[in-house]
């Protein structure tokens, strides 16, 4: 097997891919440590929207502190050695105008049990990606 490369990718290539994914980890600070949760996504309007439920630790540590977080999607072959990754940093919002909320709920269906009548946009501020290529 020969060696990869490290190719960076574009802002825009690394949100294409972003959007073609739907499940990702957003990454957040609690208790002054590093915490890590995975979360289904939709990109919409330039956003990364996540759903959540009042008293989780995405509620209570992200959206009502307008937290900086970053958040990370990937796609690897671990036995081909290929793949790409993307993390955008922005801050974490709660969504609160009645109807964009109810609007999000409708495009985005969680992946846990229960209600997450939460909605948290991330506005991407800082951008980056890599793909595994081979030399």
């Amino acid at each position: 097997m020969t060696g990869r490369d490290l190719m960076e990718l574009s802002e825009a290539e690394s949100l294409r891919r972003l959007a073609g994914v739907s499940l990702g980890r957003v990454v957040f600070t609690r208790h002054a440590l590093p915490a890590v949760r995975p979360v289904n996504h939709l990109v919409l309007d330039g956003r990364i929207v996540i759903r959540s439920s009042p008293g989780t630790i995405l509620s209570s540590e992200i959206a009502a502190r307008e937290t900086v977080v970053a958040y990370e999607v990937d796609d690897f072959d671990v036995h081909r050695r290929l793949g790409w990754s993307v993390v955008v940093t922005g801050v974490a919002r709660l969504v609160e105008a009645p109807e964009e909320v109810a609007r999000l709920k409708e495009l985005l269906h969680p992946w846990v049990a229960g209600e997450r009548e939460q909605v948290i946009d991330i506005r991407p501020e800082i951008v980056t990606g890599f793909e595994l290529v081979p030399i």
